[in-house]
């Protein structure tokens, strides 16, 4: 549907260099009979295409004696146009559209990209759900193996090589129950005697959330409620699943601190950061407990043990983690404190979790002793030394609770111990044998503890709060009796029953 050469003289087109394209195009129209709506194209004898412009080559007299090498001059879509002029039927100017714009084929090949896609998608979804399997497996042999007590470093939930590892909760405050407590509950969380078995992770936050705004908290380091409500789940998403060291233990030691505020009124002898240092320390003591004391860590050579250099690795590791946490903006609980208070809040509950440490048991209750008599709240070295006392007490404080509340937490822990107890046999590591499940019972484990350990300590802070004797104090040796009496009981059953003739670690079942 073109033009053939312009060999004619009538086809003949002659202009000026100083012409416009549009000039050139009318005159070019009106030569070759071309409608003036028509698009048309120029071409060279090779096929190439021409702007319609004042530089456009001229057909020379070498080019005349040759009439196949003259510039070709083509009309575009000149069906459309015959058909608009004889004024055909809409069908047959969409056919000649599709046909002009290739319409089929562009469906065919956008359906073709999506059909890919769409593939692409499915396989994607497929990896992500064959790599989330192979994590779980990964972390199932992990645990197999750690159980049967391969020689396995101990490993930390987030090690500080991971710049991007996240703590943030995997659930957000919707997915976080708002719970009403009631006022019996109220009452009871402010006694040592309170009840933690009753209670599911989620009502645990809630109770912990509670505390901060009863004790003025929340007002006094103008805590975002969301932002309390995130740092704790964020807590609680980061203690493991331990036979002991979990986050249950967490809550049993901070309602044992809310606890003893209340009884010894600390609202009136401490500062409100006082007790928040008290309350957040306690909640963090234990953060990403593995489940294997400093003891291992240190004879295993454990990452952590050569991180810390020996040095309370494992309380050195809840410290960090605490602090990961409270580094995210939506969990920091903080972040309303100016830097230098928030320096010094920073300092204290590092020094706080630090004193958990049991192999500074006697370094600290000695620094207490030798104030005690004299204790000044004005004095902020004596208070720093009250702080750690309490916290230590908290964290140990088990055995102040109902025989019926206290008893099942040393059933976990002599759990704990004999998982730690069987590797370190199975290593080749030495074996303290109060963990060790051929020698220890529960009579034997406890007694010794609560006189040694447990009354000295809560007899020496009741010199500075007396009030504690009878709700703290006193259970404690009520709990010593009860366990010499079952030692007692084992030992006359071991008479009857010759030790040869019943497995040690059935002794006490």
């Amino acid at each position: 549907e073109g033009r053939g050469p312009l060999t004619r003289p009538q086809d003949s087109v002659l202009f000026s260099r100083h012409c416009s394209p549009c000039d050139i195009k009318e005159l070019l129209c009106s030569s070759s009979n071309i409608p003036r709506n028509t698009a048309i194209m120029l071409m060279d004898p090779e096929g190439s295409l021409l702007s319609i412009d004042p530089t456009m080559p001229t057909n020379s007299a070498r080019l005349t004696r040759s009439p196949d090498n003259y510039i070709t001059l083509k009309s575009l879509l000149s069906p459309l146009t015959r058909c608009l002029h004889g004024l055909r039927c809409l069908p047959e100017i969409t056919l000649l559209l599709s046909r002009a714009f290739k319409i089929d084929e562009l469906k065919t090949e956008v359906a073709n990209r999506l059909a890919t896609l769409e593939k692409r998608v499915e396989l994607e979804g497929v990896k992500v759900v064959e790599i989330e399997k192979c994590k779980n497996d990964m972390k199932k042999l992990r645990d197999e193996m750690t159980s049967r007590g391969g020689r396995v470093n101990c490993p930390c939930k987030y090690n500080f090589s991971d710049d991007g590892k996240k703590l943030t909760p995997r659930r957000d405050v919707p997915d976080y129950p708002k719970y009403t407590l009631s006022q019996e509950t109220i009452e009871a969380l402010k006694k040592p005697t309170f009840d933690v078995w009753h209670w599911e992770h989620n009502e645990m936050l809630s109770c912990l959330e509670y505390m901060y705004h009863d004790l003025g908290l929340v007002k006094e380091f103008t805590i975002n409620p969301i932002t309390l409500k995130r740092w704790l789940l964020a807590i609680q998403e980061n203690y493991r699943s331990n036979p002991f060291h979990n986050f249950r233990h967490c809550f049993c030691v901070s309602q044992m601190m809310y606890g003893m505020i209340h009884l010894c009124n600390l609202q009136d002898k401490l500062t409100l950061t006082d007790l928040g240092m008290l309350m957040t320390a306690a909640i963090c003591h234990d953060l990403d407990h593995p489940g294997y004391n400093n003891t291992y860590q240190i004879n295993a050579r454990t990452e952590l043990a050569v991180r810390y250099n020996d040095i309370s690795p494992l309380e050195n590791h809840h410290c960090a983690v605490a602090f990961q946490i409270l580094a995210l903006p939506e969990c920091n609980i903080f972040a309303n404190v100016d830097a230098e208070a928030f320096k010094q809040i920073r300092q204290a509950i590092i020094t706080l979790i630090l004193a958990t440490d049991m192999a500074r048991h006697r370094e600290i209750l000695n620094s207490f002793k030798h104030r005690v008599d004299n204790f000044d709240f004005t004095n902020e070295e004596h208070v720093t030394c009250l702080k750690m006392v309490l916290i230590k007490c908290c964290d140990i404080s088990n055995e102040v609770r109902p025989t019926e509340v206290a008893e099942p937490w040393v059933d976990c822990l002599l759990e704990e111990y004999f998982m730690q107890s069987d590797r370190e046999k199975s290593e080749g590591l030495p074996v303290a044998p109060f963990m060790d499940r051929d020698k220890v019972t529960k009579p034997t484990a406890q007694i010794g503890f609560i006189k040694f350990v447990l009354i000295p300590m809560f007899e020496t802070v009741m010199k500075l709060f007396p009030q504690i004797e009878e709700i703290v104090v006193q259970p404690l040796r009520d709990s010593r009796d009860h366990y010499e009496e079952l030692k007692q009981i084992d030992e006359a059953m071991s008479e009857v029953h010759p030790p040869l003739m019943l497995h040690p670690a059935l002794a006490w079942e």
